[in-house]
C-alpha cells in the first residue's frame, strides 16, 4: 500500500486517513531477510496517517502477524506472533528531521511515495529477538553437536575449557608446588 504525500497533505489536513489492511509480506520478507524470516502469515495493519505540524505525516498503527524463523541455537523453524505498535513521522525535507526528538523514527520522503508496506516490513524485523529458542530447546533439550564440534551453554563452557586446556610442559611441575589448590 503506498500513498502520495502531496495527497495526503492536499485531502487529510483536517482529518485523519484511516486504515485497516491485510498486507501480504511473504515475498518481500522472504527476498529482503531470507535469514531472518522463513514464513509469515498475512500481516494486519490497523491505524491513521495524519498531517501534522510544517505538512509533516505521522502514521500510528497497530500491526499483528505471526512469523516463523529460525531458532537461534539449532535453525529448527520456531513460530513467534508479533503485536505492536509503530509510529513513524514522513517528511519531504531532510533539514525537517531536526524538529523530532532523537528518539522518532522520521523518514524522509524523496519520491513522493510513502510505502507502508515496506515500513511495516521493516519494524516486523525489527520484533525478532537476538535469542530465540524453540520449545524444546527452552526445555533443556541436548545441545546440537557434530563430529569434533558441540555448542556447550555459557554455564558449562568454563568447565568444557578447562578440560580441553593443554598444559605447558614446561610449566607442568608447578601444579605440585601446591597441591591442596588442584581443579581450581
Amino acid at each position: 500500500m503506498k500513498w502520495s504525500l502531496t495527497e495526503l497533505r492536499k485531502n487529510h489536513r483536517n482529518d485523519p486517513l484511516m486504515f485497516d489492511e491485510t498486507l501480504d509480506l511473504k515475498a518481500d520478507l522472504i527476498e529482503r531477510y531470507g535469514n531472518e524470516v522463513l514464513d509469515i502469515s498475512p500481516v494486519h495493519a490497523k491505524g491513521i496517517a495524519s498531517v501534522v505540524g510544517n505538512g509533516d505525516i505521522v502514521v500510528v498503527a497497530q500491526v499483528t502477524a505471526d512469523l516463523t524463523v529460525p531458532s537461534s541455537r539449532s535453525l529448527a523453524p520456531v513460530d513467534l506472533p508479533v503485536d505492536f505498535k509503530m509510529t513513524e513521522f514522513y517528511v519531504s525535507d531532510p533539514t525537517a528531521t531536526q524538529r523530532f526528538e532523537k528518539t522518532d523514527v522520521v523518514m524522509v520522503v524523496t519520491d513522493d511515495q510513502i510505502n507502508l508496506d515496506k515500513a511495516v516490513g521493516d519494524n516486523i524485523i525489527l520484533q525478532i529477538p537476538m535469542h530465540i529458542l524453540s520449545d524444546a530447546e527452552q526445555q533443556g533439550e541436548a545441545m546440537p553437536a557434530g563430529q569434533d564440534w558441540e555448542v556447550v551453554s555459557e554455564e558449562n563452557l568454563e568447565a568444557v575449557e578447562k578440560e580441553n586446556q593443554p598444559v605447558d610442559p614446561r610449566l607442568a611441575k608447578l601444579k605440585d608446588f601446591f597441591p591442596d589448590q588442584d581443579d581450581q
